[in-house]
Parts: structure tokens; C-alpha cells; sequence
């Protein structure tokens, strides 16, 4: 009797079968209990691992990104914020001895996927790409593999690793520049695909704004895509449609969406910063690149993943059970995408006035 015939009477994969008669997470208690009324009707003797095997931990870390999640697509890595997170996670894993294996796997066949991954190259620990995932699809994950730490998204009941940056507070400080700066007619470029992170930065503009007593105009917020790059169909026609009614400045979710509106904005010869102010958020390479360079909140990528890798390195090599939620703290960024708020007198008039 061997594992390939236990699959097959069981009806699962080799890899469920592994995973259930070594006692370890990742397949149903069903599932768990019926390979092992197999194994135990035809006599499988599973071979003894030794001490020393069962101690020995390959120092392999695995990034894994759920694609197909709205945010994370099957090219996520060509995007900038994405591309900068793997980049610092592997310096932090190379100057811990450790290696960092990059997997990309759809999320409708998730538990399928990582199980089969694991079984191909047992790794120490996970640093999961949170982003748009649902609790339960973190949970599964955590079965497979405890060493795990989310990044990019937070839920406060699950019993997981998180680091992410403090969306709430890069928000507010966003509004903080552009209130200091003059601006109380402020707008709001919402991203068309909803996240954790997304979420929170509309909370501390709202918090922000809510302590000064303003709100935000309802023709004042543009939905825009996240990852398109590129003038706006809709919020162009938006726009136009304001005529005079202009907001003095804009807030957008990411930077990916502020270079949009700044080149939407552009098509309409409304000069940015002149006319309207644009910020972003991320800190992301081409917001040093458009023209004019963003003003932005700058999310401290390196940090985020020194502070992951510390962690899965102390669970794995100390044993340490205690689950933590990190919050990294934002920076703005001052460039010239943003200016004061000239007096009525001094601004030129409305380009659609």
C-alpha cells in the first residue's frame, strides 16, 4: 500500500493525503478521517521520520499574491508599489540567510495551489500579499502554512501576522498639507475597485475634513481605475459637466489614479498646480517621473518588509506564538503638484467657466 493508492480510494490528492496522515493543516477534519480509516484498513505503515529530519527547516521564505483579487492582476508585479514591496522583502530575506521563492496563484483555486506549491518546496514561513483578500481566504492559507505574515491588509478578529502601512494617518496628512495650503474646496478620487487600504484612506480624509467642519462635495468625487494609467473617460466628462464648479484641490487614492487625473486634467487645459492641486499616495517611481512631479504620501516599503521577515524569522527560530499587528506610519512628500491656494483675485479663470 502506498500513498498513490490511498489517493486514489480516498478520492483526493497525494498531497491531502501527505498532509492528513502526518497530522498537519491544510485538508478538512472529513477529509483527515477518511484517509486515515484507509491507511489504517490496508495496513499503510507510514516510514519514520527521525528527530533530526523533523527539526531540520529548509530557510526558504515564499511571497505568495492572489491575482484575479481586482487590485493584484496577473502583471501585478510590473506595477511599481508591488515591484519595490518584493524587492525590499528579498534584500530583508537574503540578509537573513534565508531564500525567497515568488509564487503567484489564482485565488479561486487558492488552497489547491499553495498546497501543491509546499509539497513541490516546503518552505520555513509565507509573507502573503493581502491585498483584496477575504478573511476566509487568509484563513486557509494560515492552515497550510501557521508561519505565515499578511502584508497590505489587516482584519482585527483574525489570529494572524499583519504589517500594513497607517493608511488612516497617510490620509490625514494628505488633507492636513492641503488644508495648511489654503484649500477647503477639496475633492476625491475614489478608487472603482474596494480594498482595506482604500477604505482607510477615505476614512482620515473624512476624519481630517470633519474636524475643520467641511465635507466634500458629492460632484467633487471622481471614480477612477487603480491600475489603469491614462486619461479618464468618465472623469473627464465629469468634470466637464462642474463647468466653474471646480474643486481647488483633489486627493487621490493612489498615485496610479493622481497621474491620471493630472493627465486628464491636462486634456482639459486645466493647469495642475495652478488651477487645481493633485495629491497622491504611495510614493511610487513615476511620481517622481510626471510632469509635474506628485505630491504624495510615502509608504515605507522597506520597513513593512524588514519588519515582516523579523517576524517569521522569530516564529520559526524562537518559537514565538504571540500573533502581531504592525502599523507602519506614513510620510508626505512635497513636490510640485500641489501649491497654496492664491487668492480669488490672483487665480486665472476657469478653464471651463
Amino acid at each position: 500500500m502506498k500513498i498513490d493508492d490511498i489517493a486514489r480510494l480516498a478520492e483526493v490528492s497525494k498531497s491531502a493525503v501527505s498532509l492528513a496522515i502526518n497530522g498537519k493543516p491544510g485538508v478538512s477534519q472529513e477529509t483527515r478521517d477518511r484517509v486515515l480509516r484507509i491507511a489504517k484498513e490496508y495496513g499503510y505503515n507510514p516510514r519514520p521520520v527521525s528527530k533530526q529530519q523533523d527539526k531540520k527547516k529548509p530557510k526558504i521564505f515564499r511571497f505568495v499574491a492572489c491575482t484575479h483579487t481586482g487590485i493584484v492582476t496577473e502583471h501585478y508585479q510590473s506595477q511599481s508599489f508591488f515591484m519595490e514591496l518584493i524587492n525590499n522583502i528579498d534584500q530583508s530575506t537574503s540578509s537573513k540567510g534565508y531564500s525567497l521563492i515568488i509564487s503567484s496563484v489564482n485565488v479561486a483555486s487558492l488552497e489547491q495551489e499553495i498546497i501543491e506549491l509546499e509539497k513541490q518546496q516546503s518552505t520555513s514561513g509565507i509573507l502573503l500579499l493581502g491585498t483584496n483578500m477575504t478573511e476566509q481566504q487568509i484563513k486557509v492559507v494560515a492552515r497550510i502554512q501557521p508561519n505565515l505574515v499578511v502584508l497590505d491588509t489587516f482584519f482585527e478578529t483574525l489570529n494572524v501576522n499583519s504589517v500594513v502601512m497607517n493608511n488612516v494617518l497617510g490620509a490625514y496628512q494628505a488633507v492636513e498639507h492641503l488644508l495648511q495650503s489654503g484649500h477647503k474646496r477639496i475633492g476625491y478620487a475614489a478608487s472603482t475597485a474596494r480594498m482595506y487600504n482604500f477604505d482607510m484612506r477615505q476614512k482620515g480624509f473624512e476624519k481630517h475634513l470633519h474636524e475643520h467642519g467641511l465635507t466634500v462635495d458629492p460632484n467633487h468625487i471622481f471614480n477612477l481605475s487603480p491600475t489603469d494609467v491614462g486619461t479618464q473617460v468618465d472623469v473627464k466628462q465629469s468634470l466637464q459637466n462642474l463647468k466653474g464648479d471646480l474643486p481647488s484641490a483633489i486627493f487621490c487614492e493612489c498615485d496610479y489614479m493622481a497621474i491620471s487625473m493630472i493627465k486628464t486634467l491636462n486634456e482639459l487645459n486645466i493647469r495642475v498646480p495652478e488651477d487645481i492641486s493633485v495629491v497622491g499616495f504611495d510614493n511610487i517611481l513615476e511620481s517622481r517621473i510626471i510632469n509635474p512631479e506628485l505630491t504624495t504620501i510615502h509608504v515605507k516599503k522597506d520597513r513593512i518588509a524588514s519588519l515582516a521577515v523579523e517576524k517569521l524569522i522569530r516564529e520559526i527560530d524562537h518559537d514565538e506564538r504571540e500573533k502581531m499587528k504592525v502599523f507602519i506610519d506614513t510620510e508626505l512628500v512635497v513636490r510640485r503638484s500641489s501649491t497654496s491656494l492664491k487668492t480669488h483675485e490672483d487665480r486665472p479663470s476657469n478653464p471651463l467657466a
